[in-house]
C-alpha cells in the first residue's frame, strides 16, 4: 500500500466540527488527547459548506480544523463529500436526482440524492475531489483520502438507463446474446432494439431474474467508476497517501467487494452489530474475516461502529463490550478501531446514533470506556505486522446473494447471507478462524473450503473448486449449490449441475420443509440432526451416503454425501441442517486442528517474527484460565493488557488478553 502503516493501531472516528461552534473545537482537542485519539475522519458530509455555490469554495474552516488536529497529535482521513450533494446541485441539476424502481424522482432533503451515472454529478463529483487535493495534498496532518461514504445508492432514471445499455453491450456484445442470456423467449420480452432495453422498474407481476441481477452488477461497476475517478485524482495530487472508501454491508448494497478491492489502498469496512450480547460477536467476526479476505495481500481498516447498538436493537453496549468488539477487529487484522462518531449530534436525522463523546458529556461511563480503549490499542502495536492465522475458508459470493434476490426461488425463506453466516458461526465456534474465497478464484491453500448455498455457480467457478479438491482438499458444498449458470439459467440434466461430477451425486428433486422439518441420521450413528426448511432429493452418482433422511418422503435417501476426488474429497449437504449436526458434518469433513475453547471465548492467533499473538476474548460468564500449552505458547509468555504472566491467567467475563510469545 502506498504510505506506511500506523505505528500503532489507529484509533478515532468521524469528526464533524461543522456541526457545533468554533469554541467547542478547542474542547474537542483537549478530549482527543485524553481519549488517545490518533485519526479522525473530516469532511465527508461537508460539500454545501466547502463549495456554497456552484465554483466558489471557502476552504477557511477546514484549514483551521486540519491545523488543530496536527497542532494536537491528530492524523486525517480526509474524505471527499460526494455522498451528499449540497442543495444547489439539486436545484441546478433536477435530472441528477436518483429514480427509485417505481420510477419515482427523489428529491433534496438527506443524503444519498445522486444518480451516480449522472454526467452533471460525475463531473462536480470529480472537481470538489481535484479543489481538495490541490489545497491539502501535502498538509501534515494528512493520513489518508476518504472517498464518499458507504456506497450503495440505486438509481432507475434515464441517465442510468443509457449507462445500463453501454455497459450491457460492453459485456454481451450483441442483442442477441443478451437476449439468449436473459431467457427473453419467456413471456416474449425479446428485444428488437437496445433503447427499448431499460432499468429493471417496477412492473405488473415478477421481473425477469437475469434483468435484475445484471443491473446490480452493473451499479457496482458504475459506482466503482466514480469511485476510480476521484483516486485517479488524489494519487495525481498526493503520491504514497493511501486512498480508500468504506464498504457497508447489506442485502441493498450493489456492491462486488473482491472487485472493489483491488482499486483500493486500504480496504475499509463499516460494522454495525444489529443484535446484541454473543450474535454481535459473531458479526463482529464475520465482518473482519470478510474485510481481511477482500484485502488480500493489502492492509484493512474498521472505519466505523458504534458505541452503542443502533437499529432495531438500539440500547447500550454492555459494560466492556466498546473495547471487545474493537479488539476482536484488531486481532483479525484491522489497523485499528473507528467509530461514528466522535461527537453525538444535538439535531439532524442521526441526533440519536451512539458517539465516542455521548451527549452526556466526557463524565460518562461511555466516554471512560473510550479512554480506556484509546489507552490499550498502542499495547497492541507488535500485532499490527503479524498474520492472522487461518484454518479453513469459506466461498462468499454477492452476485449468488444477488441472484438468489432477484429469482423465484422453490421456497421463499432462502436466505444466502444466512448460510454463509452460519457456516462462519459453526466454524468460530469450534475455534477456527476462517478466510473468505472469491467465486472463479483460486481458493487459499486450507484444509477445508465450504461453500454454502453456491446456487449460482459459473464454470470457472466450478473449474476452481473441482482443482482444490484434486489437489488434496476437502470441499463441503451445501444445498441448491450449482444449480444456476452466470445468467441464472438453470443447469438442465439434475440440480447440483455445475458440480455434479465433482461431488458424485444428482439432485432429482427439491424437497423445501415446514414445521418441524425432518430428521437427519449419520450413516455408523456418529450423529444425528434436523434439516429445517429444506431438503433435496438425492441420487449417489459415485459418491457414499454419510447421513440419510430418516422418517418422511425422503426417507432412507441420502442427505449427506461423500466423493473421493484426485487427492481429496468433496461432500454435499442437501439440508439445511441446524448448528449442531452442521458442526458434526464438517468436524467429520476436516476435523479442527485444537480443541473447542469454552463457549463464549473467542481466539484468535496471529503469527509475526516476533513469534505472534494470541488474543483471547470472553464473551461468556464464565472466567477462563489461560493454558499455554492448549493456547500453543510458551510458558513465558505475557500478557499486553495487563503485563502479566500467561501461564494460569484468568480472563474474566466480558474481559481481553492478547498474549505475545
Amino acid at each position: 500500500m502506498p504510505g506506511p502503516e500506523p505505528a500503532t493501531p489507529w484509533f478515532g472516528g468521524d469528526y464533524n466540527p461543522e456541526q457545533w461552534p468554533e469554541a467547542v473545537w478547542h474542547e474537542d482537542m483537549e478530549l482527543m488527547r485524553r481519549a488517545g485519539v490518533t485519526l479522525a475522519t473530516v469532511g465527508v458530509f461537508s460539500w454545501s459548506l466547502l463549495e456554497p455555490r456552484e465554483g466558489e469554495y471557502d476552504f477557511a474552516w477546514l484549514d483551521r480544523v486540519l491545523d488543530l488536529l496536527h497542532a494536537n497529535g491528530v492524523g486525517a482521513a480526509l474524505a471527499t463529500p460526494t455522498a451528499s450533494p449540497p442543495p444547489w446541485f439539486t436545484l441546478a441539476h433536477p435530472g441528477a436526482m436518483p429514480v427509485s424502481a417505481d420510477g419515482v424522482r427523489l428529491t433534496h432533503g438527506s443524503r444519498d440524492t445522486y444518480d451516480v451515472c449522472a454526467p452533471a454529478y460525475r463531473a462536480a463529483s470529480v472537481r470538489i475531489a481535484r479543489a481538495l487535493a490541490e489545497r491539502y495534498a501535502r498538509h501534515p496532518a494528512l493520513r489518508l483520502w476518504h472517498v464518499h461514504n458507504e456506497y450503495g445508492t440505486h438509481s432507475h432514471g434515464e441517465h442510468a438507463a443509457d449507462a445500463f445499455r453501454v455497459w450491457l453491450r460492453e459485456r454481451h456484445g450483441t442483442l442477441e446474446a443478451l437476449n439468449e442470456a436473459w431467457t427473453t423467449a419467456f413471456w416474449g420480452q425479446r428485444y428488437s432494439a437496445w433503447e427499448q432495453v431499460r432499468p429493471p422498474r417496477a412492473t405488473q407481476y415478477l421481473r425477469n431474474p437475469a434483468h435484475v441481477l445484471d443491473f446490480r452488477r452493473f451499479l457496482s461497476d458504475a459506482m466503482l467508476a466514480h469511485y476510480r475517478a476521484q483516486r485517479d485524482v488524489l494519487r495525481a495530487a498526493s503520491p504514497g497517501v493511501p486512498v480508500t472508501t468504506n464498504f457497508a454491508f447489506g442485502g441493498w448494497v450493489p456492491v462486488d467487494q473482491w472487485k472493489w478491492a483491488s482499486e483500493l489502498d486500504l480496504v475499509a469496512i463499516d460494522h454495525y452489530p444489529d443484535a446484541p450480547g454473543g450474535r454481535a460477536a459473531e458479526q463482529g467476526a464475520f465482518a473482519a474475516d470478510l474485510a481481511r479476505s477482500w484485502a488480500g495481500d493489502r492492509p484493512w481498516l474498521l472505519m466505523e461502529q458504534a458505541t452503542g447498538y443502533t437499529g432495531p436493537a438500539a440500547r447500550p453496549k454492555a459494560p466492556g463490550e466498546i473495547a471487545r468488539h474493537s479488539v476482536g477487529h484488531v486481532a483479525r487484522g484491522s489497523l485499528g478501531a473507528l467509530f461514528f462518531q466522535w461527537r453525538a449530534s444535538r439535531g439532524g436525522a442521526e441526533q440519536w446514533h451512539p458517539a465516542m463523546l455521548p451527549h452526556t458529556g466526557p463524565d460518562s461511563r461511555v466516554f471512560a470506556e473510550v479512554c480506556g480503549l484509546g489507552a490499550l490499542l498502542p499495547r497492541l502495536a507488535g500485532a499490527l505486522g503479524a498474520d492472522v492465522a487461518e484454518d479453513a475458508a469459506v466461498v462468499w459470493d454477492p452476485e449468488c446473494w444477488w441472484a438468489l434476490d432477484a429469482a423465484t426461488p422453490p421456497a421463499p425463506d432462502l436466505d444466502y447471507a444466512g448460510a454463509v453466516r452460519q457456516i462462519h458461526r459453526v466454524l468460530r465456534r469450534q475455534g477456527r478462524t476462517a478466510a473468505f474465497a472469491a467465486p472463479g478464484a483460486r481458493p487459499p491453500d486450507l484444509p477445508l473450503l465450504v461453500a454454502p448455498m453456491m446456487y449460482l455457480a459459473s464454470d470457472a467457478t466450478a473449474r476452481e473448486l473441482a482443482g482444490y479438491v484434486e489437489r488434496g482438499g476437502t470441499l463441503v458444498a451445501t444445498y441448491l449449490s450449482g444449480t444456476v449458470d452466470e445468467h441464472a439459467r438453470v443447469r438442465a440434466g439434475g440440480y447440483a449441475g455445475a458440480l455434479r461430477g465433482l461431488l458424485g451425486v444428482r439432485v432429482e428433486e427439491f424437497h423445501p420443509l415446514d414445521g418441524g422439518g425432518a430428521a437427519v441420521a449419520g450413516a455408523d450413528g456418529a450423529f444425528t440432526g434436523r434439516a429445517r426448511r429444506w431438503s433435496e432429493h438425492v441420487r449417489l452418482a459415485g459418491a457414499e451416503a454419510v447421513a440419510r433422511y430418516a422418517g418422511g418422503p425422503l426417507d432412507g435417501l441420502p442427505a449427506v454425501t461423500r466423493a473421493a476426488y484426485g487427492a481429496g474429497s468433496a461432500w454435499y449437504v442437501s439440508a439445511d441442517l441446524d448448528d449442531d449436526a452442521l458442526a458434526a458434518v464438517l468436524a467429520a469433513a476436516a476435523p479442527p486442528a485444537r480443541p473447542a475453547p469454552p463457549e463464549g471465548v473467542e481466539v484468535v492467533r496471529r503469527r509475526g517474527n516476533d513469534g505472534g499473538w494470541v488474543f483471547v476474548l470472553n464473551h461468556g460468564t464464565d472466567s477462563y484460565t489461560v493454558d499455554p500449552a492448549v493456547l500453543g505458547l510458551p510458558r513465558d509468555a505475557r500478557d499486553a493488557v495487563s503485563d502479566a504472566p500467561a501461564d494460569g491467567l484468568s480472563v474474566p467475563p466480558g474481559g481481553i488478553a492478547a498474549l505475545r510469545r
